[in-house]
């Protein structure tokens, strides 16, 4: 083995260290078991697919796929995202009764980088998918499930951003005349660059009033009021469905008592070509990136032969812990040093305050080579050493 990649991993992989899987383990425990109470039940799927299925179904550009083959000369990904085979399970195997289903996961998944950016190659995603219900309700439960599994985890303050795919289409289709043309300025968009944006509608041979729909655009954010500015750049009507599920949306999470915690952005894009509809994005503290991200895909499951919408969502477990800032202590652990002569009365003692919810660490300490650092790694030290009897 070569000293230069004896301690090197591959671009873009992390290990994880006992303190942060601890703190890992610990948030993820907490949205779980809300996600259960609100009756989504787990479910895992294979790291391996195949690439004609769910790898050209999940969305993510071809270049980020991690791609082999099997023996039998299949060409295989490992799962870019958790959408897509909870798509392929739905359709194959669970979506038989035409009665919604609320599947949740936890897992890891993996794209590739093609630099050192700081960005992991490999992440933990914690998210739900409502497949087989295309109303309004669901996409509000989706955004309300969010909100309170982010406060369970002990997460304040964050806010998320509401959009609608559908309406960006129309009105790009609307004045640019083409999908073409409507998605090239939709990178803008995706990129958040709107400085581009600006300067490549200066650009478009467009009358001036169509290129001041597209800039006042760009100011579509805020609350409720927003949808009657965005109603005010629609022609002939198109465009108002999309505005009447934001409308219904705001009102649904009224009901649920936390509109303070949402605010509509309608610049929202995606780079996962599946979403039809409703998305967001969740923003916490000082972190750059969003924490979490969701919406409607409608069209997903066609590519797996059944016709049914569906929502859901996902939350970034390792954004979720930068932006919950300090890690918590772990618990203390007490370590019994113990002589061959009373190991027997250490293994009892062990057991018992196991029984009682502390972790203990048993430690023969003849293995024992620096006395002084090993009581200092622990929150208490039991010494069980010479006759028996003495401490």
């Amino acid at each position: 083995m070569s000293r230069l990649f004896m301690f090197e991993k591959p671009l873009g992989m992390r290990d994880t260290l006992p303190e942060l899987h601890d703190a890992k383990e610990s948030v993820r425990s907490s949205i779980e078991m809300e996600m259960k109470r609100w009756g989504f039940q787990f479910i895992e799927t294979p790291a391996l697919e195949y690439y004609e299925t769910v790898g050209m179904a999940s969305a993510i550009q071809d270049q980020q796929l991690f791609k082999l083959l099997d023996q039998q000369g299949h060409t295989l990904v490992l799962r870019p995202d958790m959408t897509a085979p909870i798509a392929r399970i739905a359709a194959s195997k669970l979506y038989k009764e035409q009665i919604p289903l609320r599947l949740a996961y936890s897992a890891n998944v993996y794209r590739a980088q093609q630099r050192e950016g700081g960005r992991p190659a490999e992440f933990e995603q914690i998210g739900v998918e409502c497949i087989g219900d295309d109303s309004v309700s669901a996409d509000g439960e989706m955004i309300a499930l969010a909100i309170s599994s982010l406060k369970k985890a002990g997460l304040e303050p964050f806010q998320l951003s509401v959009g609608h795919v559908g309406f960006v289409n129309e009105l790009f289709l609307q004045i640019l005349g083409n999908e073409e043309r409507a998605r090239e300025l939709t990178k803008f968009l995706y990129e958040k660059n709107y400085v581009g944006y600006r300067e490549h509608v200066h650009s478009l041979p467009l009358s001036s009033i169509d290129s001041q729909r597209l800039l006042a655009f760009l100011d579509l954010r805020g609350g409720p009021e927003v949808i009657g500015k965005a109603l005010e750049l629609v022609e002939n009507g198109k465009g108002r469905d999309a505005l009447d599920e934001l409308k219904l949306l705001w009102e649904i999470i009224e009901d649920f008592g936390e509109s303070s915690r949402i605010k509509f952005d309608l610049t929202i894009v995606s780079h996962m070509s599946y979403y039809t509809g409703i998305l967001f994005e969740v923003y916490a503290g000082m972190i750059g990136f969003a924490i979490g991200n969701g919406g409607r895909y409608d069209k997903l499951l066609e590519k797996f032969g059944k016709t049914t919408g569906a929502t859901g969502f996902a939350i970034r477990l390792d954004r979720l812990l930068e932006s919950l800032g300090d890690l918590e202590p772990p618990e203390p652990v007490t370590c019994i040093l113990f002589s061959p002569e009373r190991r027997k009365e250490a293994y009892q003692m062990a057991a018992e305050k196991r029984e009682n919810h502390e972790r203990i660490v048993l430690q023969d300490i003849r293995a024992v080579r620096n006395l002084d650092a090993c009581s200092d790694a622990f929150a208490n030290v039991v010494f069980l050493v010479g006759k028996e009897g003495t401490q």
